[in-house]
């Protein structure tokens, strides 16, 4: 069974700081039944019983903080939350994905959270931007030889759009991964330029169908980093396309 679409709340992160019990209810009056947050310690009860108020569970959180605070804090809070996955979706520093032992440095980072998080019941991921595609070490993409350095519990959570600009052919680059590291899919769409805000998935040149069957199992995040429409709009065609599609 095909897991629901989900939502990271960075899409709707100046709305949600307003009003953050109405931003979900309209998510979920858009069809979503599952959202990612980007805050896992800013109240993770009141989430909870907000997001199980409207029936939406709690796909994975993204978690900065695991780099700058106690970690076991994060850990009880996306606990809380409702979910077992907790991914870094920043704070390694850019320059470490240009070198080898920059790699190594990287990997060792995760890993060591990725130890920690288990006796939590938690697992951690990595989230890419396009500076862990850009770069290549041996011919190959940086992200590829972080992944052969990742304990088998650390997954990823491959921003398919980010994957693109730094240069990668999305499905291929899946397909080398596997299903077994590539837990979660940031689905995005746009003209694959950096600097230029983001589309409702389906509007702009990402081969979505292709991404999708190249990760079957994989949890489908759409986020929109920045957007030039109404973005519970594109939100609502995100959600309408990718509906649509006979792949999921």
């Amino acid at each position: 069974m095909t897991k629901p679409i989900s939502v990271q709340l960075y899409t709707v992160r100046e709305p949600l700081t307003a009003d953050r019990d109405g931003v979900l209810r309209r998510i979920s009056e858009i069809g979503y039944t599952a959202v990612e947050p980007y805050d896992p310690t800013s109240d993770p009860k009141g989430f909870r019983q907000a997001a199980d108020d409207l029936g939406l569970s709690v796909s994975s959180t993204h978690a900065g903080a695991l780099l700058r605070q106690e970690p076991a804090e994060v850990f009880d809070a996306a606990a809380t939350l409702g979910t077992d996955l907790v991914i870094v979706p920043a704070g390694i520093a850019h320059e470490e994905f240009t070198t080898a032992d920059g790699v190594a440095r990287a990997a060792a980072l995760l890993n060591g959270l990725a130890e920690q998080a288990a006796g939590h019941g938690m697992r951690v991921g990595y989230h890419n931007h396009w500076w862990e595609l850009e770069p290549k070490i041996d011919g190959r993409h940086a992200i590829e030889v972080l992944a052969d350095r990742l304990a088998p519990e650390v997954f990823l959570e491959i921003d398919t759009y980010w994957a693109a600009v730094g240069g990668a052919d999305v499905p291929a680059l899946l397909g080398r991964l596997g299903e077994q590291r590539v837990v979660a899919l940031h689905v995005k769409d746009g003209p694959v330029v950096k600097g230029e805000p983001h589309t409702a998935v389906g509007g702009g040149v990402m081969p979505v169908p292709e991404i999708l069957a190249a990760a079957p199992d994989a949890w489908r995040v759409v986020e929109l980093d920045e957007c030039a429409t109404d973005v519970f709009a594109a939100l609502a065609d995100s959600h309408a396309y990718l509906t649509s599609l006979e792949s999921l």
